[in-house]
């Protein structure tokens, strides 16, 4: 169980890096829209990536693990906050994917890969 949702975890965050970085001035472009620092910004996608093959790997699951469950649980603060400021820009959680505005969705969607990060996280 722990495997699965490890390497779930992880696939999510390589797809995540990996379009961001297909479309750096669409990425750039959405965070800033949702108020993400440009050194933020520039750094998350090469973030994504190392921690997703981590967990996919099985390597250094536990640490992976947390660190996606930080940035997951920022990803959502700052999710609840644009939503309940009335903002809806663009997700930007999946690169060029991600044009439709934020929603809960989002974050409910988010709240189950927090779970599944502490399961991680917890079991390994």
């Amino acid at each position: 169980m722990i495997v699965v949702a490890s390497v779930v975890l992880g696939a999510v965050f390589v797809i995540s890096g990996v379009l961001k970085l297909s479309a750096p001035a669409q990425w750039r472009t959405q965070s800033a829209g949702l108020g993400v620092p440009g050194v933020v910004a520039s750094v998350l996608p090469v973030v994504e990536l190392v921690v997703g093959a981590l967990l996919i790997a099985q390597l250094a699951r536990r640490a992976a693990a947390i660190v996606t469950g930080v940035l997951l649980l920022a990803f959502t603060v700052l999710l609840v906050v644009r939503l309940l400021q009335g903002r809806r820009p663009p997700c930007a959680c999946f690169g060029a994917l991600s044009s439709k505005p934020i929603s809960w969705w989002n974050v409910a969607r988010n709240a189950v890969l927090i779970v599944l990060a502490t399961l991680v996280a917890v079991g390994s």
